[in-house]
């Protein structure tokens, strides 16, 4: 880069972006209307192979798979409770099982490997905000803003899955405060869990010895400064703008924490009990925030941060996904960004548009450090190849149809696809959520 400083490397990114984004809205005037799109969706690349309503509970988060069970768990937005799918037919989902932790308690963030599973309990914001809309929870700090308190469960449960029909809880670590956004953990010692606690502006880091998975314990907590409202100081957001872990992945001994407004903090977790900071970086500004998932690709020493995009009709411009080099750790550099979708427009559309959540490379999933799976809401799934990772182009993509009503109870929101989350196997099947639409099974044929 040679004299070129980070600020200025930002600014020549922020530059490369407008003109990759430019053309969505310029061609909206210009271009002929979107056909609608069929219930299957439209793909390129991407095969539809089967729908399923989850029970009657179409409102899905979080999706996890068990290669060994053929069973798909499924973390719930707005049900209180988890959906336990039998897959072992993909084109004919069947419902199995519905957990809940009760009226209130949210349980829309999993984690499994092998028998076991891990589950954020915490408020179900959703029903105890005031918000009008998706800008007031992402712009505030919930804890602040809750108007309707309900009694609701906070903390890590711990369940035993060898029989899915019939999961069971054998541990519970309360976690006193608003509760746990989200949880990375692969079957390790450590749980990695972005949490609320009494005290605090909002989500936190909070790692989690599992050595007895059935006496779990906090072993370490991480803030950024001005969070710990409890010891006196001085929150540093600006007004609206939200600083709270979203959630950590990591790669070795190495962490991501994607704070949302916050911006990426990159750790050394050589002794989780003791995470060291190695640096930070924010671009927002000029960018709009929300960083939401951070995939480390050690391998390559690289790292893709999803911003997820919170606001309607594009109301606060393009979100993006960065591409990281992490060559060094203490100076992390965005190199690219993923292109945006341009086959629709999609800023036209009465939902969101942009980023949410990529697919986390998790041990028996596809593990792929060359091509990325992501969820774009109202665009459906997006497939990159970022062999090249100076010059990311998108190879494959599904475009899912307007769910039949709305799921989502708070007002002024508009009637379109909400694609979530999605698992891809080892053989290219894909488990797509929806907070609106249930679940779309679909296939990659790249």
């Amino acid at each position: 880069m040679g004299n070129m400083t980070r600020r200025d490397h930002l600014k020549r990114l922020l530059g490369m972006a407008a003109l990759g984004s430019t053309p969505l809205v310029a061609q909206a005037a210009t271009k002929k209307a979107d056909k609608p799109v069929p219930p299957q969706g439209i793909g390129h690349r991407i095969k539809h192979v089967s729908y399923s309503d989850q029970g009657g509970k179409p409102d899905g988060v979080q999706v996890m798979y068990s290669p060994k069970t053929k069973h798909v768990f499924v973390g719930h937005m707005f049900s209180d409770g988890i959906t336990v799918l039998d897959a072992s037919n993909p084109r004919k989902l069947k419902p199995v099982h519905f957990f809940t932790a009760g009226k209130g308690t949210r349980t829309h963030q999993i984690q499994t490997h092998d028998d076991i599973m891990l589950v954020a309990n915490g408020a179900n914001i959703v029903s105890m905000q005031s918000y009008d809309g998706l800008r007031g929870y992402f712009e505030n700090n919930p804890v602040d803003t809750l108007t309707k308190r309900q009694k609701f469960r906070s903390g890590l449960s711990i369940h035993d899955i060898s029989n899915p029909a019939d999961m069971k809880e054998i541990a519970f670590l309360e976690m006193p405060g608003i509760g746990i956004n989200r949880t990375w953990w692969t079957g390790g010692r450590y749980a990695y869990v972005s949490a609320h606690f009494d005290g605090y502006t909002d989500h936190m880091l909070c790692v989690v010895d599992l050595q007895n998975i059935t006496k779990p314990e906090i072993v370490s907590k991480w803030a950024l400064p001005g969070m710990n409202r409890a010891a006196g100081e001085t929150p540093q957001n600006p007004k609206g703008k939200r600083y709270a872990l979203h959630h950590m992945l990591t790669g070795g001994n190495i962490g991501l924490g994607a704070w949302r407004d916050g911006g990426l903090t990159v750790h050394d977790l050589t002794d989780p009990a003791n995470p060291k900071l190695i640096s930070r970086i924010n671009w927002s500004p000029p960018f709009p925030g929300g960083t939401h998932t951070p995939l480390v690709l050690p391998g390559r020493k690289l790292a893709v941060i999803a911003d997820e995009a919170n606001a309607q009709k594009c109301a606060k411009g393009t979100f993006h996904t960065f591409v990281l080099d992490m060559r060094a750790p203490e100076s992390p550099v965005p190199i690219a960004t993923l292109p945006t979708p341009t086959d629709r427009d999609y800023c036209s559309q009465p939902g969101t548009f942009g980023p949410h959540n990529l697919h986390e490379n998790r041990p028996g999933s596809m593990q792929t450090e060359d091509t990325i799976f992501a969820t774009y809401n109202n665009a459906g799934v997006r497939v990159f190849d970022i062999k090249n990772q100076f010059a990311p182009k998108e190879v494959a993509y599904w475009s899912p149809p307007t769910p039949k009503k709305l799921v989502d109870p708070r007002p002024n929101i508009g009637l379109d696809a909400k694609t979530a989350d999605l698992w891809v196997t080892k053989e290219g099947l894909m488990f797509v959520s929806d907070w609106n639409a249930g679940m779309h099974v679909l296939e990659y044929k790249g």
